[in-house]
């Protein structure tokens, strides 16, 4: 039984990563994961990701490029505001701009560098570098 599908996610494309693999096959699909694949592909943290649907809950066939030296999900899901996102930054980046932390905002999931160009508060999902 699974009890966080997206943190399982995360982990199994940080391990493939590390350990040199091409690609890496998941289930199930979900909206969210979904959403934060697209932004690692639009950042180049992955080359490209596929859904299948199998009647089962989907199958993702992720193709990794290896440049995540880390991710995960952030729990509890903290909030913040437009102006102290510095605070989070400095707690789960490894340095300052490198890396992105994926923020939920009421526009929608993005970047952390778009929510503070948007002006947007949230709530923290996972963070990749």
């Amino acid at each position: 039984m699974m009890n966080d599908p997206l943190a399982n996610l995360l982990v199994a494309v940080k391990n493939a990563s590390k350990v040199g693999k091409d690609e890496v096959t998941f289930k199930p699909i979900s909206t969210l994961a979904t959403k934060i694949l697209v932004i690692f592909k639009e950042n180049n943290y992955i080359r490209d990701f596929e859904m299948i649907q199998d009647n089962k809950g989907g199958i993702y066939h992720i193709y990794l490029s290896r440049r995540i030296n880390g991710c995960g999900v952030i729990k509890p899901r903290f909030p913040f505001k437009k102006d102290e996102m510095i605070k989070w930054e400095r707690r789960f980046l490894p340095a300052e701009g490198f890396g992105k932390l994926i923020v939920s905002t009421n526009k929608g999931v993005m970047t952390h560098e778009e929510a503070k160009k948007k002006e947007l508060g949230g709530k923290l999902i996972a963070y990749v570098y």
